[in-house]
């Protein structure tokens, strides 16, 4: 069992991923979230390391479909000039807690949590997410996003202290690249 935790922990930091011991916090959540205001396109402005993001332009449009599950697009801008997409499906876990949301982008694949932890809908959002792995270790992602492609230094200094104050390094997030994303529109 060591041989699994340091053969994890081992191939987790080769992917910059943002790993832990012991299980994942449970910081709070957006209150009275509402799923409808916050459709539309996000754009990334600061995040921790994630081995899926390889470009620039990090943008995520979420569409609410028929059923009342969103559907997710992701889209970022690759060093060759192409456009990067994948598509998936955001699910409310319990009616009783929206901001809790379950996100798959692959059919048979379990979903990733996605914490909706503070927005205003209409500047700012900051999502969270982490996935414990045996009780023994646990991978987290953070998401600072908002609908223009910069916040002002006041707003994200206040988000940086929601996340340490949820136990989230934010001396590993890493401020994202916004410009030249005109071929993202």
């Amino acid at each position: 069992m060591k041989v699994l935790f340091v053969l994890l922990l081992t191939a987790a930091a080769a992917d910059c991923q943002s790993f832990h011991r012991g299980r994942c916090p449970q910081p709070p959540v957006q209150e009275n979230f509402n799923v409808t205001k916050y459709m539309g396109t996000w754009y990334e402005i600061e995040k921790l390391p994630a081995m899926f993001e390889k470009g620039k332009c990090n943008q995520a449009t979420y569409s609410l479909l028929e059923d009342g599950t969103v559907k997710v697009r992701n889209a970022e801008l690759l060093s060759n000039g192409k456009i990067s997409s994948i598509e998936g499906v955001a699910t409310v876990k319990n009616s009783s807690q929206p901001a809790i949301l379950d996100v798959s982008f692959f059919k048979g694949v379990p979903g990733a949590p996605y914490w909706v932890l503070s927005t205003d809908y209409h500047s700012y959002a900051l999502v969270y997410s982490c996935s414990d792995y045996f009780g023994l270790f646990h991978v987290d992602f953070a998401w600072i996003l908002a609908r223009p492609r910069v916040l002002t230094e006041d707003v994200i200094s206040q988000l940086h202290d929601k996340l340490d104050a949820a136990g989230v390094n934010i001396k590993r997030l890493l401020v994202s690249d916004q410009t030249g994303c005109d071929v993202m529109t």
